[in-house]
């Protein structure tokens, strides 16, 4: 049950993150929410009086993420489920390379949520049942053109997450990864390409906290998107290439 549960949820402001807490709130869950913009991580805490900590901060700042860590302890003094969601995206321009690039989107999706884990795993352990939700991405299923700095960072916090879940094990804390395919997000809108199978934020979001409950090894959706995924994985890898060069926009300028 998730009622009375106490959650760190990050990248709470936005997109799936915004719609999970309050999907969460309104089954009776304690959250303590981050995220850099404060104004609708306020708003939830009006909304839903005693039940919302609010720890806002820069994930990508370890200082900053001890502080979150020392705020949840002193309050509520342990964690039964934390909530990896903070992410971001930039695409790759072949023609104009930055390694720059990838510097800030592995730091805010993998770096970032390795402080995030050094700083949860000890309140996880002081909790009730607990459990390390990691929000990874199905395009770590197959690469796709211009997604190698997002695909690289999300197929690294992948690994991470599998490893630690056998590491955990023998503690009784579970670790799911949840890995959502194209979902309308302000960090979506950004996107100049076709995104089928797209999910709306507030659909994506009641998914995945309908089966949290049940600790699955993963949330992957939709479910005919992984599939096609996962298929295209299993190819030869130079008919991947074919179909990957098809989609690929050689001489185009792109928008990060």
């Amino acid at each position: 049950m998730v009622n009375g549960r106490r959650i760190w949820l990050t990248g709470a402001s936005s997109g799936i993150g915004a719609h999970m807490a309050q999907e969460l709130l309104e089954k009776g869950a304690r959250l303590a929410l981050t995220a850099r913009n404060l104004q609708p991580l306020s708003a939830l805490s009006e909304r839903y009086p005693g039940q919302v900590l609010l720890v806002p901060g820069d994930l990508t700042d370890s200082a900053q993420v001890r502080d979150i860590g020392m705020s949840i302890a002193q309050t509520w003094g342990a964690l039964d489920t934390v909530i990896l969601n903070a992410g971001t995206c930039e695409y790759i321009d072949a023609d104009h390379f930055d390694g720059g690039l990838i510097e800030r989107v592995v730091r805010t999706n993998l770096l970032a949520t390795g402080y995030c884990i050094e700083t949860a795993l000890p309140l996880l352990r002081a909790g009730s049942r607990p459990h390390l939700v990691g929000v990874v991405s199905s395009v770590t299923y197959w690469a796709l053109p211009r997604a190698g700095a997002y695909g690289a960072s999300k197929t690294g916090l992948r690994y991470l997450l599998e490893s630690l879940r056998l590491d955990l094990a023998h503690e009784g804390l579970d670790v799911t990864l949840v890995s959502p395919g194209f979902v309308d997000t302000p960090l979506t809108a950004k996107n100049d390409f076709p995104m089928p199978m797209r999910w709306s934020a507030p659909k994506a979001a009641q998914h995945i906290c309908q089966r949290l409950e049940k600790r699955p090894l993963e949330i992957a959706f939709p479910a005919p998107f992984i599939v096609l995924l996962r298929l295209l994985a299993s190819l030869p890898k130079r008919l991947q290439v074919a179909l990957g060069k098809r989609l690929a926009r050689n001489g185009e300028k792109t928008k990060s």
